[in-house]
């Protein structure tokens, strides 16, 4: 059953085709199943978003596009367990908030509380979970993490400031004034979600001007990360897939000839186990010191999968997921972008 309101909001943003796509692919919510008319509550945008931001992740990932494509043809489909964006701890953001901050006005408002925090102390970063509070097994997660420039060079930080300086902040006066009603009140009329939606979309990507060849060559001498931040933005890094079997699906991926990550990651819980496709290639453009553009193959993002095993709770007598996530498996999951695909094309 569709969520009328749900449809509403996608087939404004994204068109009848890709609304169906989305409700033929993903998962949703049982907290879905009942709506009231013209009245968008919290879940219903945020499931909204999740769904647009899925279809974004897509449009940017061949592999990602593949494998759904076939989960479907098969009869399957696709349980969106999280997705995941890079920001910045950075004074010098342009007109955007430093950090997560960024996206914790638009998460909190729609529901999302922290539900854990990460040190990657090995990226020189902090990831942090974000749960919805209204069906936290259900509506994807988000996993925020932070770079920390201070944690690198001084080359690197200037180089840093140099990329985010000409940030500019996604969010209008209007959609900060929606968003604050849509915290105060859990839910907007279905006119005031309709104009709220493609900006909060639009917020994840990047909101920089294209990096200079310099200040790329700068940021991937010292981390992966903050040069894949610099061409890519706060665009999903990754988007990830709950499935029963990640080990088996590990070696079916493989056997296709997929660019699959080749070990498991394994939770030190031992509740948690994650892998990837290597991120997909692609073009972008970086300046160079007469402002000329040069074309460059980066990575970009990629398709995750994730199990998730289940336990029963004793005390409430019902089975429940482990939600957690592991610094251990995000910081190898983070390397699926450590592509050093450097080649410049032709200059334009």
């Amino acid at each position: 059953m569709r969520n009328s309101n749900v449809e509403s909001l996608l087939q404004g943003l994204l068109g009848a085709q890709k609304t169906d796509r989305l409700f033929a692919t993903l998962n949703t919510p049982a907290l879905l199943q009942e709506w009231e008319e013209g009245v968008v509550t919290r879940a219903e945008l945020a499931q909204a978003m999740n769904m647009a931001l899925f279809e974004d992740l897509l449009e940017r990932s061949p592999n990602g596009r593949n494998y759904t494509n076939d989960a479907i043809a098969q009869g399957g489909s696709v349980y969106f367990d999280h997705g995941a964006l890079r920001t910045v701890r950075w004074a010098q953001s342009g007109a955007l908030p430093p950090g997560e901050a960024a996206f914790t006005r638009i998460l909190l408002p729609l529901g999302f509380k922290l539900n854990g925090r990460y040190p990657l102390d090995k990226l020189g970063m902090t990831g942090r979970a974000y749960v919805h509070e209204d069906a936290p097994d259900e509506i994807a997660q988000f996993f925020v993490s932070e770079l920390h420039p201070e944690r690198f060079s001084k080359a690197f930080q200037q180089a840093v400031s140099n990329v985010l300086s000409s940030s500019r902040d996604p969010l209008t006066p209007l959609a900060v004034s929606q968003l604050a009603e849509l915290a105060r009140d859990g839910y907007l009329p279905i006119e005031t979600a309709r104009e709220l939606l493609p900006v909060i979309v639009g917020a994840f990507s990047r909101q920089h001007d294209a990096p200079s060849v310099n200040d790329y060559e700068a940021l991937l001498a010292e981390s992966a990360e903050m040069a894949w931040i610099s061409t890519e933005g706060n665009a999903f890094n990754h988007a990830t897939d709950r499935v029963a079997d990640v080990f088996k699906l590990s070696d079916d991926e493989k056997a296709k000839g997929r660019p699959m990550k080749p070990d498991v990651e394994r939770s030190r819980s031992g509740r948690v186990f994650q892998t990837a496709y290597r991120a997909d290639i692609v073009l972008r453009e970086l300046r160079q010191n007469d402002g000329a553009i040069v074309m460059r193959e980066v990575p970009g993002s990629f398709y995750e999968f994730i199990t998730r095993k289940r336990t029963f709770n004793q005390a409430t007598r019902q089975w429940e997921t482990d939600l957690r996530f592991d610094a251990g498996n995000a910081t190898g999951i983070f390397k699926m972008t450590a592509n050093t695909a450097n080649t410049a094309a032709a200059g334009k």
